[in-house]
């Protein structure tokens, strides 16, 4: 019979631990995400989610463990990983002054990529920008801006994207737009791991979930595994299922600090 492998994870860290002089970031964080999935990384501020990214980009050392991202290692082989990834902020980084078409066809010359402009063309349609395309960024609302952001984050087609709460300051219907460029990314094959301190985002979006907590991850699984932590409570003799709020208060509140 032939042999089948599983294909190693888009991303695997290891004992990762970070601290700035003796403030402790990260304790030790364990966690993989499969390749073409959505993993999303949930937890307050200061639990140490955009110290995880700036170490998977390449842009901060680890002070133990280890890191690798699409089969490199981030520490010793920190240029493949940099042409694997692509990073969104939290603020969309596209110049207003320029069309969205423009923005598009800037960043694919900028990184050698051939015929810029059917690139662009290309990648409007996708997120459906085509309309908007001639028009300035000035004059895009928020969730167009951030779509169009994570366009451009796609030249070169890098294999994994990393979102760092990427409708921060969105309004409900912008956000909406957001997550569905999101999800159009992980129909295409992109592996995305995203940040976030919004649980519904997390809740619509994300194949499995983590939550860190005091530089720990706490839990890790699908959105399934993580309710059945947490017993139904009963509401008038009916049974209400936990929700990721429940959750995510019960694993993150000062008197919870260990899985049940």
């Amino acid at each position: 019979m032939p042999s089948t492998t599983t294909p190693a994870p888009a991303i695997s860290i290891r004992a990762l631990e970070k601290s700035y002089k003796k403030l402790s970031v990260l304790r030790g964080v364990d966690f993989d995400v499969d390749r073409g999935s959505i993993f999303a990384l949930l937890g307050p501020n200061g639990a140490g989610k955009t110290t995880i990214v700036n170490i998977l980009s390449t842009l901060l050392k680890a002070d133990a463990g280890a890191a690798a991202v699409n089969g490199f290692d981030v520490a010793s082989d920190a240029a493949h990983v940099r042409e694997s990834i692509s990073l969104t902020g939290q603020f969309a980084a596209v110049d207003e002054i320029l069309t969205g078409r423009e923005n598009l066809i800037l960043v694919a010359r900028l990184r050698h990529q051939p015929d810029p402009g059917g690139i662009a063309d290309g990648l409007l349609e996708r997120f459906s920008l085509t309309d908007a395309g001639s028009r300035k960024v000035a004059t895009y609302s928020g969730g167009m801006r951030r779509r169009l952001d994570i366009a451009m984050s796609l030249i070169g087609q890098p294999p994994v994207i990393f979102l760092d709460e990427p409708t921060a300051g969105l309004d409900p219907q912008a956000r909406l737009e957001v997550w569905a460029a999101v999800r159009e990314l992980a129909r295409n094959g992109t592996t995305v791991l995203l940040t976030t301190q919004t649980l519904d985002e997390a809740e619509h979006l994300a194949d499995r979930i983590a939550i860190l907590n005091e530089g720990r991850i706490v839990v890790n699984g699908t959105l399934d595994e993580l309710k059945r932590l947490l017993p139904p409570a009963k509401v008038e003799y009916v049974e209400k299922q936990p929700t990721l709020e429940d959750v995510f208060l019960a694993l993150t509140s000062d008197a919870t600090k260990e899985l049940p």
